[in-house]
């Protein structure tokens, strides 16, 4: 069997480093709010291209937390517009229900699978104060039309950059482009931390201050709270461990664009949609996704053929109970994606004998 994703091997190749990182937390006696962390904030931050970053919990923290701190420094206010793509995962929408703001729902551009320009002007209101474009699946959405949409509309921006660690476009790197940007090192990630994790980064020394706030329970100074904060950071484990992986993502981005490379190139069958790349040089293939009308079959049939698949996503946001009220809106193009997408295995740690597996068993199907 390819299996879809073998963590256990991809930290293995890093077994040595992890157990040196965490022996050498475990040493120092500091497990909250260390040097680690600021070690990795500072790293992080320079590798996207930013000037600040800011540990939390988790991707959703980062998003949610980026927007709680805009309404603390009064750019934000409850009822406030934020447009989001209609096909994102939940947790961007969660993001912005959580904070009392509306999500307005843009479809994608078909192809590239990001939201798409020529659509978000048609959704602005007096009410629209801030764009969460999401670089889904590693592919930058079209931030130079969306900047200069935000620019000429006074917009707040802020990028979902959870699948998109290092990926560029336009001569901007995910994570300094937007006004701030939110990442997930959740484990799968192509930077990801063996538990949960997330950061925003962030060129605004003010919203930084904030953030490093509210995620310690409002507070600067120990016992003095200024925000009605949160618990949501991220601990020195994760961040050791994060520092040792990320030294080598871009080594492991390229060895996933020779997978897609292959893919795009061996994969024929009509049956089969394939990704339409937009930024070929700066793309990092967090997932290689395709799409057929008769999804249920080809993954039935790849599985018999010994390789694994997933759907990313199955159930579009505004078609879940958690968003009934979302139920009533007309968005085909999501909602055909949903209905359509598989994601095939793609990691730097594949050999080449599984590539040309995965690439037999796709060009095999025949509905």
């Amino acid at each position: 069997m390819v299996p879809f994703l073998n963590l256990k091997l991809i930290n293995q190749t890093h077994k040595d480093e992890l157990l040196e990182a965490c022996n050498r937390v475990i040493d120092s006696g500091w497990y909250i709010g260390g040097t680690e962390l600021k070690s990795f904030e500072s790293e992080f931050a320079a590798y996207c291209g930013a000037k600040y970053c800011a540990g939390v919990a988790n991707g959703l923290d980062a998003l949610s937390i980026t927007f709680r701190a805009w309404k603390e420094m009064g750019k934000l206010t409850d009822g406030d517009e934020v447009i989001v793509p209609a096909n994102t995962y939940i947790a961007s929408i969660l993001a912005i229900t959580e904070n009392n703001l509306k999500p307005i729902l843009v479809e994608p551009d078909i192809n590239s699978y990001n939201i798409n320009p020529k659509l978000i002007t048609d959704k602005l209101s007096k009410k629209t104060k801030a764009i969460l474009p999401v670089h889904l699946y590693g592919q930058l959405a079209e931030m130079t039309e969306i900047s200069k949409i935000a620019q000429e509309n006074n917009l707040l921006v802020l990028e979902d950059s959870a699948q998109a660690h290092g990926a560029t476009r336009d001569g901007g790197r995910a994570g300094s482009i937007g006004h701030a940007s939110g990442f997930s090192f959740y484990p799968g990630k192509n930077l990801g931390a063996l538990g949960d994790a997330g950061a925003v980064t962030t060129n605004d020394q003010e919203l930084f201050e904030v953030i490093s706030q509210i995620r310690n329970y409002g507070s600067k100074i120990k016992y003095t709270n200024t925000y009605k904060g949160l618990n949501s950071r991220l601990d020195e484990i994760q961040a050791a461990m994060l520092r040792v992986k990320l030294r080598s993502l871009d080594q492991q981005i390229e060895m996933r664009r020779s997978v897609a490379e292959t893919y795009l190139n061996q994969i024929k069958n009509e049956k089969i949609s394939l990704p339409v790349v937009q930024n070929r040089e700066g793309h990092v293939w967090h997932l290689f996704v395709i799409r057929t009308n008769s999804r249920g079959k080809l993954q039935d049939f790849l599985k018999n053929k010994g390789v694994e698949t997933l759907i990313h996503y199955p159930i579009p946001p505004h078609k879940q109970d958690a968003y009934k009220e979302l139920s009533e809106l007309e968005l085909p193009i999501t909602e055909t994606i949903h209905q359509e997408v598989l994601s095939l295995p793609i990691s730097h740690v594949m050999t080449k004998d599984e590539v040309e597996m995965v690439v037999a068993a796709v060009n095999a199907y025949k509905d």
